[in-house]
């Protein structure tokens, strides 16, 4: 959808934010006690960390997880292929590279940092944030996050959105 180097910018903002605080309302309803035990301030907190968050997403997305995730989708989808299908195609392979990127970030900045881990216990807590986080954020991306960033994106950019 994006055309322009600027419309790339700002969906890619958007997207970022949209994934980042859908992310950090899981984990932190998970962290609270789980999400039986789901309570408004659950919003309140994720809000917080997503201030931060979203520029670890934005960053990673710009520098690996779009461009690894484009050359995926390439790989398993053909031209002829309908384009909702390439789009489907595109947010799966993004989010394979960028659910393992974004849950070694997460084990490291709230495990290893404040000390509820070690640097040697890293890989366990990588491997069981990345399970945990993993089917979320597949669905995030593919019946929120996604078409709630493309809703957002052809309201700014009425002309260019199809």
């Amino acid at each position: 959808m994006p055309k322009t180097s600027v419309q790339r910018i700002v969906f890619g903002v958007l997207m970022s934010i949209t994934m980042a605080y859908g992310m950090e309302v899981y984990n932190v309803a998970l962290r609270e006690g789980g999400l039986s035990a789901m309570t408004d301030l659950v919003f309140w907190d994720a809000l917080k960390e997503t201030a931060y968050m979203w520029l670890f997403v934005f960053l990673f997305s710009s520098l690996w997880g779009n461009r690894l995730g484009r050359a995926l989708a390439a790989r398993i989808s053909r031209p002829e292929d309908a384009p909702f299908l390439r789009s489907v195609f595109l947010a799966c392979c993004t989010v394979l590279v960028m659910c393992p990127t974004m849950s070694l970030t997460a084990a490291v900045l709230f495990s290893v940092l404040p000390g509820a881990g070690s640097w040697g216990q890293l890989p366990a807590l990588w491997a069981g944030t990345l399970l945990k986080n993993f089917p979320m954020a597949l669905l995030w991306n593919l019946f929120a996050a996604g078409p709630l960033t493309r809703l957002i994106f052809r309201r700014l950019f009425p002309a260019e959105g199809a």
